[in-house]
C-alpha cells in the first residue's frame, strides 16, 4: 500500500516537472492545464484523452463526497424518515451558490475552514477508535484483511487510489502560488502528513471493528450526541471542500463554452451586456453541473464500491499512465534507461491495475 502512496506521489511530482521543462522553453502559455498538456504530448486525441479522464475523475469524487455527506446527515437525522436523497439536494442547493465563486484564491479560506472541520472530527474518530480497540483486546487473529483475506487488495487499492483523487488540482494549485519554486516540496509535504492521517485513520478503525467496519467509519460509532457531532462536522468540511472539487470540472466545461460559436458571436458583440450574458451563462453551467452530479449520487448504492470503482478506473489512469506517458514523451530525451524503464513499469503496471482493479469492483456491486 506505502509503494502505491509513493507512486501516486511520484507521479504528481513527474506532472509538475513537466510544466517546468515546458516553461524553461518559453512554453508556460501552453501548459496551463492537463488538457494543454495532453495536447503537447499527444496532439487533439492527447488532449481530449486527458480532459475525459479528469472529468469523470473529478464528477467521481465529486459524488462520492455527495453521498458521504448524504449518508451521514440521513444517520443523524434518522428519526425524521428522510430518504438520503433528500439531504444530497438539500446540501446541492449550497453547492450551487459556492460553485459560483470564480477563483481558487476566492477558495483558501473555504478550504482552511473545511480542514479545521476535518482535523477536529477525525482527530475525535480515532481516539474513539483506539478507546474501542484497547477496550474490546487488540488482537489480530480475527482481522481477515490483515492475516488471510487478500481478495480485498485490489478493492483497497481502488480506495487508495481514490484517496489521492484530486490530481486534477495539481497545476491550477501550483499557479495559484505566490512562490511557485517551493511548489514540490509543499506538494510533499502534504503527501507525507496526508498519508499518515490516512493510515492512522484505517488502521485505527479496522482495529476497533474488524470485519464489521463499515465503508463511512462514522456509522460504526454509538448513536450519541458526540458522534452526530463528529458527523455534522465532517459533512460540514465536505461541502467547503466540494468546491475545490469542482474546479477541473469547470474549467473544462468553461473552456468548451469559450470555444461555442455563440460565446463568439457574443465576444464580437463587445458590449455590457454580452458580459453580463456570459456571466449567467458561467452560472447556469456551474449549477446544472452540480445539480447533475447530486442526482447521479441520489443513484449510488454505496459509498466504498463506488469510490473503488472511481480510484481503480479513470484515477488509476491519471495517477499512473498519464504521468508516465507525459514523462516519456516530454523528457524521454533526457532520461537515463533506469529512468525510462521505471516509467515503463509503472504504465503498465498502471493499465493492469485499472483493468483488474475494475473488473473487481464491478464483480462486487
Amino acid at each position: 500500500m506505502m509503494k502505491l502512496i509513493k507512486f501516486i506521489s511520484f507521479h504528481r511530482y513527474v506532472k509538475v516537472k513537466c510544466r517546468e521543462k515546458l516553461t524553461s522553453q518559453g512554453r508556460s502559455k501552453e501548459s496551463r492545464t492537463f488538457g494543454d498538456l495532453g495536447y503537447i504530448c499527444m496532439g487533439s486525441k492527447g488532449r481530449y484523452l486527458t480532459e475525459f479522464l479528469i472529468f469523470f475523475a473529478q464528477c467521481g469524487g465529486s459524488v462520492a463526497y455527495l453521498v458521504f455527506i448524504g449518508q451521514n446527515l440521513s444517520s443523524v437525522f434518522q428519526g425524521h424518515g428522510l430518504a438520503m436523497s433528500y439531504y444530497i439536494f438539500l446540501i446541492a442547493v449550497v453547492e450551487v451558490v459556492l460553485s459560483w465563486i470564480p477563483s481558487l484564491a476566492a477558495l483558501a479560506p473555504f478550504s482552511i475552514f473545511a480542514d479545521i472541520c476535518n482535523a477536529i472530527a477525525m482527530g475525535i474518530v480515532v481516539k474513539e477508535d483506539i478507546q474501542k480497540a484497547i477496550a474490546g483486546g487488540i488482537s489480530f487473529d480475527k482481522r481477515t484483511a490483515i492475516t488471510s483475506n487478500m481478495r480485498g487488495l485490489p478493492f483497497a487499492g481502488g480506495m487508495a487510489v481514490f484517496c489521492f483523487e484530486g490530481f486534477g488540482m495539481t497545476l491550477a494549485l501550483e499557479s495559484s502560488m505566490k512562490d511557485k519554486a517551493a511548489f514540490p516540496k509543499v506538494l510533499a509535504q502534504a503527501f507525507v502528513g496526508i498519508t499518515t492521517v490516512y493510515v492512522l485513520f484505517g488502521f485505527s478503525g479496522y482495529m476497533a471493528y474488524g470485519d464489521e467496519t463499515r465503508d463511512i467509519i462514522t456509522l460504526n460509532l454509538p448513536n450519541t450526541w458526540s458522534t452526530k457531532a463528529i458527523q455534522v462536522g465532517l459533512c460540514v468540511g465536505l461541502v467547503f471542500t466540494f468546491p475545490m472539487m469542482l474546479h477541473p470540472i469547470n474549467e473544462i466545461v468553461e473552456d468548451k463554452l469559450k470555444q461555442s460559436s455563440w460565446f463568439e458571436k457574443i465576444q464580437d458583440s463587445n458590449n455590457v451586456f454580452s458580459g453580463k450574458q456570459l456571466k449567467v451563462a458561467t452560472y447556469i453551467s456551474r449549477a446544472i453541473i452540480v445539480l447533475g452530479l447530486a442526482m447521479l449520487a441520489s443513484f449510488v448504492p454505496g459509498f466504498g464500491l463506488f469510490a473503488s470503482l472511481v480510484g481503480s478506473t479513470v484515477c488509476a489512469l491519471i495517477s499512473f499512465v498519464l504521468p508516465a506517458i507525459f514523462h516519456l514523451r516530454l523528457m524521454g530525451s533526457s532520461l537515463s534507461f533506469g529512468q525510462k524503464v521505471l516509467d515503463s513499469f509503472i504504465l503498465i503496471s498502471g493499465l493492469l491495475f485499472a483493468v483488474y482493479g475494475t473488473y473487481n469492483s464491478l464483480v462486487g456491486i
